[in-house]
């Protein structure tokens, strides 16, 4: 993601980026968003919005986590939800991995 414009971002917030929802720990998994080369700052944006259906803050956030730390754990829960949470992101060809927890 090197396209990303930094300036357009406020610093991130040292708080937890996972989502929880309250399932049994033995049925979490979680979507792992990774950086790229190819992608812009406001491409990023809108597809974790649209995947996760949270504010554009807490999407920046993830967002400015994949640029600085190669990746971020955009969501954590049922496996069923993980898998329409990673189809969304890859619409564009974002690159993810859904991990078990």
């Amino acid at each position: 993601m090197n396209t990303f414009r930094a300036e357009s971002l406020p610093a991130p917030e040292t708080r937890q980026t996972e989502q929880s929802t309250g399932t049994d720990q033995l049925d979490r998994y979680r979507v792992v968003l990774f950086n790229d080369e190819v992608h812009t700052f406001d491409e990023v944006i809108i597809q974790i919005i649209k995947a996760i259906r949270c504010a554009r803050q807490k999407a920046e956030r993830h967002t400015w986590e994949v640029h600085t730390k190669g990746r971020s754990i955009v969501y954590s829960g049922p496996i069923a939800e993980c898998i329409r949470v990673s189809a969304i992101l890859e619409e564009i060809a974002l690159k993810t991995e859904i991990q078990t927890g």
